[in-house]
């Protein structure tokens, strides 16, 4: 297998190596005239033909790609207002809506269902993006069965993990993960309901960001539960997710939750500074990583050290009350919510496929053979089974005690504490892929933050047997500013550490 990160390619003939390329320096090289978007966006894709017959990170290039890199090439030749992603591939998440590309989940159920772009699409388009593709993932994003393995999805196979051969990418946005760390496109969009954006970023070696809950619009993504599904960024720097975090998120008539956000920031990168820990209140949450190994709280230990050797100011360790029993409730909750939206989302949505979740589990019956190979839809019966009904008592009382845990636990500690930020490790290093038993989950720390919709980002913190560990900064609702500032922060520390370290050596 050959390592993410391992490849040395020129990117058409500018000088830029693929395996360091960041979007802000192949936008400058865009604006100068050195490289073309169409350069750009052909290298890319002459990149997932090759590679991706071995990582199964791309389910589906677009046909229109090389025409909209084209397309921005001539507008910026006539004089057009330079845009903050003009010319830069992006790949989608297929559980995104994409004009000309249905938002599929992994499931040939959705495949020739019919779609114009979701919203967050339409704003990228906006800030100049070519989409690139659709990215593989954990077949209906992980919520199909408890036995299922990330990032296999009947439409694009069994993602890989570039770091270790057998390795698995975590889920749900696999591809997503992959295709970053692997240099099949520079950045790529993921979803999260419940660490599907910071477990892959974590264990692929990348960085992921789950915004605020509402500070990305939900428009035309297959849905789990509104209470806590949302987009995100997933790039190789804190920079680079900066600059696309500022092009997706907006407000959006048709997701409320969108309009509780305190203001629309056009650009996240104004926020970066490397001094940001100096000063900085920080808490250390050890029990979300309770299960780690001596190697992986070493890496935690490490990042601590640094940490402070930035200035921060670190409580370690602080307690999330409550927080272990966040499960059954977030559980319960979700199965109901999955019903309740995917029938509206179904049935709302144009083209053949089928009207509702009960139809969709005949669907996979049907078609047992291809769809149910590796593992069931035991999830998908036990939401089938709910009144879905958002006004059950049964739901209310579950998704209130999940909301209550989740966010007293994070309040009551960055408030109690006067902390900017809580950090922790992200989860666990990547397990073999196992088709038989399915996925290994270790641990993960990205429950409360999903439940209470605030923002976590996920940054890479150092390798446990040559496999990639991310260290989470978790915050506040709306605070993505600083908690970007901060990982940047964190992320530049290790990189002059390890520079140090080249040239000691």
């Amino acid at each position: 297998m050959e390592e993410a990160g391992s490849r040395r390619e020129n990117i058409g003939g500018t000088g830029i190596d693929a395996a360091t390329a960041t979007v802000g320096g192949l936008h400058r090289a865009i604006a100068s005239g050195a490289l073309t978007s169409a350069q750009l966006t052909a290298f890319y894709l002459a990149t997932i033909e090759r590679l991706n017959p071995r990582l199964r990170a791309v389910i589906q290039v677009s046909a229109t790609a090389a025409a909209e890199a084209s397309a921005s090439d001539s507008a910026r030749a006539n004089g057009a207002p330079g845009r903050p992603l003009e010319g830069i591939p992006v790949l989608i998440k297929d559980n995104i809506a994409v004009e000309g590309m249905p938002a599929t989940a992994g499931s040939p159920a959705l495949q020739d269902s019919g779609n114009g772009d979701a919203f967050l699409v339409g704003r990228l388009r906006a800030a100049g993006a070519v989409v690139l593709g659709k990215a593989n993932l954990s077949e209906w994003a992980n919520f199909r069965s408890p036995r299922s393995s990330s990032g296999w999805s009947t439409l694009g196979g069994q993602a890989v993990n570039p770091h270790g051969t057998g390795r698995n990418p975590s889920g749900s946005s696999s591809g997503s993960a992959v295709s970053v760390a692997a240099g099949l496109a520079p950045v790529a969009v993921g979803t999260e309901t419940d660490g599907s954006i910071i477990s892959p970023a974590s264990a692929c070696g990348i960085v992921g960001v789950k915004p605020t809950l509402g500070l990305v619009s939900r428009t035309g993504i297959v849905p789990i539960s509104l209470a806590q599904d949302t987009a995100g960024p997933m790039a190789r720097s804190v920079a680079d997710a900066a600059a696309l975090l500022g092009a997706m998120s907006g407000p959006d008539p048709a997701d409320e939750a969108t309009g509780r956000a305190p203001g629309t920031l056009a650009d996240y990168t104004v926020f970066l500074d490397a001094a940001a820990l100096d000063g900085a209140r920080l808490g250390v949450w050890r029990d979300g990583s309770a299960a780690a190994g001596p190697a992986a709280v070493a890496l935690l230990d490490a990042a601590v050290a640094r940490l402070r050797g930035c200035g921060a100011r670190v409580i370690d360790p602080v307690e999330f009350p409550g927080v272990g029993v966040i499960g059954e409730p977030e559980h319960a909750a979700l199965l109901h919510e999955f019903k309740h939206y995917l029938n509206a989302y179904l049935g709302a949505l144009p083209g053949s496929h089928p009207a509702t979740l009960s139809d969709l589990i005949t669907f996979n019956s049907n078609n047992a053979a291809t769809v149910l190979a590796h593992f069931g839809q035991e999830l998908f019966e036990q939401a089938d089974a709910t009144s879905g009904d958002l006004a059950d008592e049964y739901y209310l009382a579950a998704r209130g005690q999940a909301n209550r845990l989740a966010t007293r636990s994070l309040d009551g500690v960055l408030r109690t504490d006067r902390l900017e930020a809580v950090i922790a490790l992200s989860g666990s290093p990547a397990w073999l892929t196992d088709h038989v038993l399915g996925d290994h989950h270790v641990f993960g720390s990205s429950s409360p933050a999903a439940v209470a919709g605030y923002p976590a980002v996920s940054v890479p913190a150092g390798f446990v047997a040559g496999l990639p560990v991310g260290v989470s900064f978790i915050g506040s609702p709306w605070s993505e500013p600083r908690l970007l500032a901060l990982a940047y922060a964190f992320e530049q520390a290790g990189r002059a550490g390890d520079a140090s370290t080249a040239i000691a050596r």
